[in-house]
């Protein structure tokens, strides 16, 4: 009985050995400490398709946190007509990787643009990265857009970046209400290529966004600007104090991401 025993221990440990080695391997971010990018499920855009990213460094953080689209998604767009002008597309986070504040994204694309008028009026795309559920982004209502402008819909100042507003007509519903930075160019005679909105509802955050025109798009940027953070957010989690706009040459796709995040 001694003796079986001890051989019996011998192929038991061997085969834990065995097992853990496996799980390591299953889960390389951890074994071999290398940086990796977790992609969400490709969605049909234009004449190709977009998904969603969380990209880590090699201790496992995440370091951004994006939408990477193919070049042929800004072809064969839908058109603006009567009953419709703004197209969205949602896009799933990844179902693996780690997991971040953000929900889920929309990708609009703006066929004719929208208010307010020699401002954002140009075709282009908002990355509407949401820090609530699906279901809680489609319940926002509002009786018109000029609701943005009302003591009820107006955060907390600790919530709003400095030099930001929240005006009115600029609440969507589906959406929330939009605060935007009066100081970017675009508000001052520029044209628009890109600029960074922060959403609200019910005076909490509830999504940040990105925007780019699609001249900037067509432009093949390379493009990263500063993110202005509120003093604090209405969801803890880590927030983008910089966000880029780039197109990758080689594998002929754009990518527009969250970074540096705190």
């Amino acid at each position: 009985m001694t003796i079986w025993n001890a051989r019996a221990r011998r192929p038991a440990t061997a085969l834990l050995t065995v097992a853990a080695a496996a799980i390591l391997a299953a889960t390389p971010a951890l074994a071999a400490g290398k940086a990796q990018t977790y992609d969400g499920k490709s969605v049909h855009v234009g004449h190709g398709t977009a998904h969603t990213f969380v990209r880590t460094d090699d201790a496992g953080k995440v370091v951004a946190i994006g939408v990477a689209f193919s070049e042929t998604a800004l072809d064969g767009l839908p058109k603006a007509t009567k009953k419709q002008d703004d197209f969205p597309y949602l896009l799933p986070m990844p179902a693996k990787g780690p997991r971040t504040v953000f929900d889920h994204v929309v990708l609009n694309w703006e066929s004719e643009g929208h208010p307010p008028p020699h401002v954002y009026d140009v075709p282009h795309f908002d990355f509407h990265f949401y820090t609530v559920s699906r279901a809680q982004q489609m319940g926002v209502k509002f009786k018109s857009d000029a609701d943005s402008g009302l003591p009820s819909q107006q955060p907390a100042a600790k919530l709003v970046p400095a030099g930001y507003i929240m005006p009115p007509g600029t609440a969507v519903p589906q959406m929330g209400a939009h605060a935007v930075n009066p100081a970017g160019g675009e508000f001052h005679g520029q044209p628009f290529t890109a600029t960074f909105i922060y959403g609200y509802y019910n005076q909490k955050l509830t999504f940040v966004e990105p925007m780019a025109s699609l001249a900037f798009l067509k432009s093949k940027p390379d493009f990263s600007g500063p993110v202005t953070r509120p003093e604090n957010y209405s969801k803890p989690g880590a927030y983008p104090s910089a966000y880029s706009v780039k197109y990758d040459a080689a594998h002929k796709s754009y990518s527009v991401a969250l970074e540096a995040l705190e």
